[in-house]
């Protein structure tokens, strides 16, 4: 019994289809099932129900599954505790917001690449909810999402901070004093939605000081929001730092209102029982280079701030 073909048992199962196993072992459908018939004759019982459309599991199949499944995970922590990490071969599979692609994910790459150059990363951009269904769903292994989403089965680590603001464009709401929050949901309020970490978060919040805007649009991507504030289409709370290109441009204006939005904490998640010495570096490098103040940061940059320059 060989690692390659047990690979091929739980990907088959996991994904549903020997044609999806390929897909991730990067190796033809063929192979994979010439695997599979290499552990049948092994043990001498069928693996896989042929009678279906879909790669069905047998009973016994199930069972290797499970054995499987505990074989690879202590095979991938043997590697990554005794070998070096430039030598660890993995796909890692992680799932980031919007903002953090626009501002820091370069930084994280870069870090990853240095560390460990045979890691194949694949990143995954949506919003903080369907993150955190794909995390509960196996299909990513590390969620780097807004903190609201308290669940048992999702350790996490806090990697960081966003500080926003209320912004519009300027003259949508008259320059100078400090607004009350109830006088602002007046105006029409840009937000990201329940989709949205940050969305769920503010909403939470505004519900706490009890104001419920009237005249709601719900804009699920942050460029497009950013983009409709600054066509002044109404007011909206944004990423303070990184947008600063855009205030000082005079194309947005920062609203002062009280009280002040509350800071939104980020958070590395994991599955429980997937975790592993890889993606524990991964959330501390992610936690290293977490930065939402500037847009698009590359690692020459971190490197280049540390030295001064």
């Amino acid at each position: 019994m060989t690692f390659k073909q047990l690979e091929a048992l739980y990907w088959i199962g996991r994904l549903g289809g020997f044609a999806q196993a390929a897909s991730q072992l990067n190796t033809s459908q063929s192979a994979i099932s010439k695997r599979v018939h290499e552990l049948e004759l092994l043990f001498e019982t069928a693996l896989f129900d042929r009678s279906q459309r879909t790669a069905r599991l047998t009973e016994k199949g199930e069972e290797m599954f499970v054995l499987a499944q505990k074989l690879l995970a202590q095979r991938d922590a043997a590697v990554e505790q005794f070998g070096k990490p430039g030598v660890v071969e993995r796909r890692i599979r992680i799932g980031v917001t919007e903002l953090t692609a626009m501002t820091w994910l370069p930084r994280l790459v870069g870090l990853i690449q240095q560390h460990y150059p045979k890691v194949i990363l694949e990143p995954d951009v949506d919003d903080s909810l369907q993150l955190r269904d794909k995390l509960m769903a196996d299909e990513l292994d590390l969620a780097i999402v807004p903190d609201t989403f308290a669940d048992s089965r999702l350790p996490h680590k806090v990697i960081g901070q966003v500080r926003s603001a209320w912004m519009c464009k300027p003259g949508v709401v008259p320059a100078g004093g400090t607004v009350r929050l109830h006088e602002l949901a007046r105006h029409r309020m840009l937000v990201q939605g329940n989709n949205s970490g940050t969305g769920r978060a503010y909403d939470t919040w505004m519900k706490e000081q009890g104001v419920q805007p009237a005249n709601v649009i719900v804009v699920s991507n942050l460029v497009a929001l950013t983009g409709l504030t600054v066509s002044g289409l109404g007011v909206s709370y944004l990423p303070r730092q990184c947008l600063e290109p855009l205030v000082a441009a005079g194309m947005l204006a920062v609203i002062d209102v009280t009280p002040a939005l509350p800071v939104v904490r980020y958070v590395a998640m994991h599955k429980g029982e997937h975790r592993s010495a890889l993606t524990s570096s991964i959330m501390m490098l992610a936690q290293e280079c977490c930065d939402f103040t500037r847009m698009f940061q590359a690692q020459g940059e971190a490197e280049q701030d540390a030295g001064g320059g």
